[in-house]
């Protein structure tokens, strides 16, 4: 599981994809969130606007990201 170190007090979704290098782009992160591919904490997400913080745990194809403070 690959982790994402907060800077700030939290990361939007669409954010964590691509900082995780899930996806190339901003748009291909808007396209496969709202496409339902991505779950957070085990549910599907579909807001790219999504606040994440310290423990939340991202999946999409086969990949796990936690998100730390």
């Amino acid at each position: 599981m690959n982790e994402i170190k907060l800077k700030d007090e939290y990361i939007k979704l669409g954010q964590a994809l691509k900082a995780a290098g899930l996806v190339g782009s901003g748009l291909d992160a808007k396209i496969v969130i709202q496409e339902g591919q991505v779950l957070l904490n085990g549910e599907i997400e579909t807001r790219r606007g999504k606040k994440l913080f310290g423990g939340e745990i991202i999946s999409f194809e086969g990949e796990e990201i936690k998100i730390v403070k």
